[in-house]
């Protein structure tokens, strides 16, 4: 388990890249809510925007997910865990007036980053 990132994925990486490619300037592993212990993989103070980059297997993507061989009962706890604190950190970002977007790794790049856009300037900001 310790050779799992915990960031700098490789689907993060290439969000990051197109993202900044594209001017966008953003936190990276950051606390969108500095009380509150979750980290948002990118995350967009001026516009109060989180991103999140989910992974198959520890978010229990619905289309990819594969259940574990050994220690099934232990890593389907773990990820039920994982998606309560994700429904938990979408509600208190929600909470405090933040936009969240959770990409699954599966999805297109430039899908994602077209979100990221198209949230930034409906919050009317233009330079970022």
């Amino acid at each position: 388990m310790q050779a799992n990132k915990g960031r700098d994925t490789t689907p993060e990486m290439r969000v990051r890249r197109l993202a900044h490619a594209r001017g966008f300037r953003y936190r990276v592993d950051a606390r969108p809510l500095t009380d509150v212990n979750r980290r948002a993989d990118l995350v967009f103070r001026k516009v109060k925007l989180a991103v999140f980059i989910d992974g198959y297997f520890w978010h229990g993507c619905p289309i990819h997910h594969t259940r574990a061989k050994s220690n099934a009962g232990f890593w389907s706890e773990k990820v039920a865990a994982n998606r309560t604190r994700d429904l938990d950190a979408n509600e208190r970002l929600d909470t405090a007036g933040w936009l969240l977007i959770r990409a699954w790794e599966h999805e297109s790049l430039e899908s994602v980053v077209d979100r990221i856009e198209l949230t930034i300037h409906d919050r009317g900001v233009v330079n970022i």
